[in-house]
């Protein structure tokens, strides 16, 4: 009970720190840059922009944003887990009521700067809080949705739809704009592919004499199960046994130390794997 409180404990102020910076990214790096970053963020700041430029209404940026969460807040309350969700719910309040109130600071007014370290700022944070099972909402819950329901790495998708709003966004305010909030995306993109791997998919081929321990040591690391298959040597004709896995990237590397442990022997090859059908086990968000 009380290891549980003190998760929650932790999560709670990883989503607050996460919201903090996700904040003061907008008001430093994206908001001198005049960028929109794609995503319920980006869609927010533009239907801001666009209200205070072409019809001089100032709308808080929480308002749009809450509007904007509503139905992939129903999503995640739907389909992926209720304590995820609210947890989500948290840093979605909690950006946009810093993002109204914190003073504006530029840092630098290079605008290939911005976009660049902005993204970098921005795919960290969202990082943050997919690691403690939470996220910034908008778009992120759909990819969620996506990548449980379809079995797919999903974020390269929602890139293709924030690439829509920056479309808008460039005929608005221009292309200039629009095109550095693509570096700005695709920044932030890739360092959530290098953070966050819970989505990603690793094959594993394991040459072993081992195979119903290992196999076993498989399941009880990751819960996925293996195929062992039966070969022979090509130089030195004996035999041996493939064990091979799917299981998610960021379970890979904790796979292969037990494996190495239990069979120092073990001719292990690891690839990306691109597609994937049938069952595969998601470990379940809370």
């Amino acid at each position: 009970m009380e290891k549980n409180v003190s998760k929650e404990v932790k999560r709670i102020i990883i989503c607050c720190i996460a919201s903090c910076i996700i904040a003061v990214n907008i008001r430093t790096f994206v908001r001198t840059g005049g960028l929109f970053p794609g995503g319920a963020n980006g869609l927010t700041l533009l239907i801001q922009s666009i209200f205070d430029r072409y019809l001089h209404i100032t709308i808080p940026y929480t308002a749009i944003n809450v509007l904007l969460n509503a139905i992939p807040v129903y999503i995640g309350f739907r389909f992926i887990g209720k304590k995820f969700t609210l947890c989500s719910c948290l840093v979605i309040f909690l950006t946009g009521f810093l993002t109204d109130s914190l003073p504006a600071y530029t840092i630098t007014s290079d605008i290939l700067l911005i976009s660049i370290f902005g993204g970098l700022i921005n795919g960290f944070a969202i990082s943050l809080c997919l690691k403690c099972d939470a996220t910034t909402g908008g778009t992120d819950f759909i990819s969620i949705f996506l990548s449980r329901r379809k079995g797919i790495d999903a974020w390269n998708i929602i890139l293709g739809f924030n690439v829509v709003i920056l479309a808008i966004a460039g005929l608005l305010f221009g292309w200039d704009k629009a095109l550095y909030s693509m570096i700005f995306q695709y920044t932030s993109t890739q360092v959530l592919h290098l953070l966050y791997k819970q989505y990603q998919k690793q094959t594993l081929f394991i040459v072993t004499n081992k195979a119903e321990a290992i196999s076993q040591l498989i399941y009880d690391t990751t819960v996925h199960g293996a195929t062992i298959i039966d070969c022979e040597g090509a130089h030195k004709h004996s035999e041996h046994k493939i064990v091979y896995s799917v299981v998610s990237r960021d379970e890979n590397n904790s796979v292969i130390r037990a494996v190495r442990k239990a069979d120092p022997q073990a001719f292990i090859n690891s690839m990306p794997t691109n597609e994937l059908e049938g069952h595969f086990y998601q470990r379940p968000i809370d």
